[in-house]
């Protein structure tokens, strides 16, 4: 079998995006891990954020828009890089190229609930994703759900979409839930925490209502908070968050952005993950957190089962007596956090990354071969 030379759009790894940045690195580490079977080269990009032992292309014209990027930069170093596939790994892709292009789409809310999607009036750039999608030799997504919706937003046969569920980032697998870690200054355990930027569709503002219940049913015994990492799309202001404990422990606690340790500590003494979500393509930090050792409760919507599986706790995300009882029950029951950490621990070794290279591998092979 030849050996294929793949090219990478390498703005990708510094996306403002972690998932695809997670996404995007992880896969290139493992594909470069398959010795012999690929040549990779990311193309653009900075040459900082490449991982060791892969192959740079700089890019000689570097528009500052993404768009400006995919349609007239990329196409560019793609031409001069001598590869056989490019595989672009964020949803957009040259609508001109003279090699076969692979595209990886995470999700379709902005194509099927476009009233969540940040770019909502942006008609062009949604309509470049869907150029792109059609465009696609192959498109790679990471749920079955997400190949549906593909499906029902762009008409794609079954035939060009592949879903290959995505791997948990090793940081997440080192190490157990009693390891100490240093948490930021100002989290205090007990606490729940969510992961990911604050959306619309993340249904946020119904998990803040059962955090405040909780605290309610517990008083003053404990002063639980909910920790919420991710970037604020416009949410936090909708949130009422004062109660009679606010002074001595805050109800929401919000960062923008943690580093990996601290991420690593907020997942490891959590007393759960919580994940209301309407729609997600995947839920990474689903996996993250089983992998810690974290308890999960989650939605049952969307993507989500297919990740959690029967590993953790799955409500209606409209359903905040549940959602608050639930909080209740877990925060004094340390037995059953330890029974659902075991049962995410275990089921997240299913989820590696060396099984999305080789996944990825023979896509890229199947359209080298047609």
């Amino acid at each position: 079998m030849r050996t294929l030379r793949v090219g990478f759009d390498g703005r990708a790894l510094t996306s403002p995006a972690p998932g695809i940045r997670r996404y995007t690195r992880n896969l290139l580490v493992a594909l470069a891990a398959l010795s012999g079977e690929v040549e990779l080269v990311v193309l653009g990009g900075s040459s900082v954020a490449v991982p060791d032992g892969i192959s740079h292309l700089r890019a000689l014209w570097n528009p500052k828009s993404n768009i400006g990027w995919v349609s007239f930069g990329l196409p560019h170093v793609v031409w001069r890089s001598g590869i056989d596939i490019l595989h672009s790994p964020a949803y957009t892709a040259p609508l001109w190229s003279n090699k076969p292009i692979v595209l990886t789409i995470h999700d379709v809310s902005y194509a099927r609930y476009p009233e969540w999607y940040p770019y909502r009036r942006d008609v062009f750039r949604r309509a470049f994703y869907h150029l792109s999608a059609r465009k696609a030799s192959a498109v790679i997504t990471d749920s079955k759900f997400s190949a549906s919706e593909i499906h029902a937003a762009y008409s794609l046969p079954d035939s060009l979409v592949n879903v290959i569920p995505l791997g948990v980032d090793p940081v997440f697998t080192c190490g157990d839930k009693s390891e100490s870690a240093v948490l930021p200054r100002s989290v205090i355990p007990p606490y729940i925490l969510h992961v990911g930027d604050l959306h619309e569709r993340r249904n946020l503002s119904m998990l803040v209502d059962a955090v405040l219940a909780a605290r309610k049913h517990f008083h003053n015994s404990h002063l639980l908070s909910l920790v919420l990492v991710g970037s604020d799309h416009g949410i936090t202001k909708q949130f009422n968050v004062t109660d009679q404990w606010s002074n001595a422990s805050p109800p929401v606690i919000h960062f923008d952005t943690v580093n990996e340790k601290q991420l690593l500590a907020l997942y490891k003494q959590a007393v759960m993950l919580a994940y209301p979500s309407f729609y997600e393509g995947f839920g990474l930090p689903v996996l993250e957190a089983m992998s810690c050792g974290t308890p999960v409760v989650a939605s049952h919507a969307a993507s989500i089962p297919e990740v959690l599986g029967d590993a953790g706790i799955l409500l209606d995300p409209n359903d905040l007596q549940s959602w608050t009882n639930t909080i209740i029950d877990l925060v004094d029951n340390k037995f059953e956090q330890e029974r659902l950490g075991a049962l995410g621990r275990s089921r997240s070794k299913e989820f590696t990354w060396e099984r999305v290279a080789r996944a990825t591998l023979d896509v890229y092979q199947r359209v080298y071969d047609t």
